[in-house]
């Protein structure tokens, strides 16, 4: 009996951990209280793109950042040529200043940066990286579909070959110094889940789950017909066990994550070029051209449409 017994404890919580969770709200953002709930970080691209990231002031100074009807919007400049030996492209890169754990973040996307050159993210991230780690919600360059989503870690982390997801696993080792950090990662398989198809879709709704046993992420076209009522109409509380199969699942299988996550920010930014944009590599076989740095000094109206807009992002813990 105390086997069985036992047994039964494992497996409830196997079933919990698979299934969801309820969640109660605790930020529901949208416009200006959006914006508020961020500050702009005028910082060195950790990432070396060809970007200047701008002050909130100089944001607005330059229509950079805007709120109407109810929606932020976030761009880059698209109307300066840029000096060959002088300063990166204008552009934001903004920070939660709330902490977040075991939470689920919805954001609601009507649009997202695109272009040659681009490299758009919304992430989640430690303030000690990469000790307490970083999960890339949505992350692509050059206008390359589908999404990835990707885990940075320190070492003694990695990933199954495979899982209860839709996506594609694309590397399973997360410590952040292999592989030219890049992480381990799952391909979304759905092309509407990043750049111009997703802006010609509408966009969508990303969403992220954050246990103490797994982080899952989810993605649903604007024109799907199997988007979850509460994230159509996010209320009060959500049961995330009523989303079905997630696009990315990250188990603790082989990762301890109390020792590998820690509290994080949330963080929205557009850089260009840089480390994996502007790789010679990734960057000619995207099709664009010219080389990144160039393109992006040389072409200003390309970047018209390098901005997203966010029509809300609730937070449940």
């Amino acid at each position: 009996m105390r086997v069985n017994f036992v047994s039964s404890i494992i497996l409830a919580h196997a079933v919990t951990t698979t299934l969801g969770a309820t969640y109660q709200r605790t930020s529901q953002l949208a416009g200006q209280s959006f914006l508020d709930a961020f500050s702009f970080q005028a910082i060195s691209d950790p990432t070396n793109g060809r970007v200047t990231y701008v002050s909130e002031s100089t944001a607005e100074a330059d229509g950079l950042v805007s709120v109407a009807n109810g929606k932020l919007t976030l761009r880059a400049d698209h109307t300066t040529t840029l000096s060959s030996s002088g300063s990166g492209r204008k552009s934001f890169r903004i920070q939660s200043n709330s902490q977040y754990e075991t939470h689920v973040a919805i954001f609601d996307i009507e649009h997202m940066p695109q272009g040659c050159g681009t490299w758009p993210a919304i992430c989640e991230v430690g303030a000690d990286w990469p000790n307490e780690g970083e999960v890339d919600i949505v992350e692509g360059v050059n206008d390359q579909t589908p999404n990835k989503c990707s885990l940075h870690t320190s070492s003694d982390c990695t990933m199954p070959s495979s899982g209860s997801m839709t996506g594609t696993v694309d590397g399973t080792d997360c410590y952040a110094y292999d592989n030219s950090n890049a992480g381990c990662g799952v391909k979304m398989n759905d092309n509407k889940s990043y750049g111009p198809q997703f802006n010609n879709n509408g966009g969508g709704w990303y969403a992220i789950e954050r246990s103490s046993s797994y982080i899952k992420i989810f993605f649903w076209e604007r024109t799907s017909g199997s988007v979850p009522s509460d994230i159509k109409s996010p209320g009060s509380s959500i049961n995330t066990s009523n989303w079905g199969t997630p696009a990315a699942y990250f188990p603790d299988t082989y990762c301890d994550f109390s020792t590998h996550f820690g509290a994080h920010n949330i963080i929205i930014n557009l850089t260009f070029c840089g480390d994996w944009a502007g790789s010679s590599s990734v960057y000619a076989a995207s099709g664009c051209p010219s080389t990144c740095v160039d393109y992006v000094n040389n072409n200003p109206s390309a970047f018209s449409n390098a901005y997203f807009e966010f029509n809300s992002l609730n937070i449940y813990e």
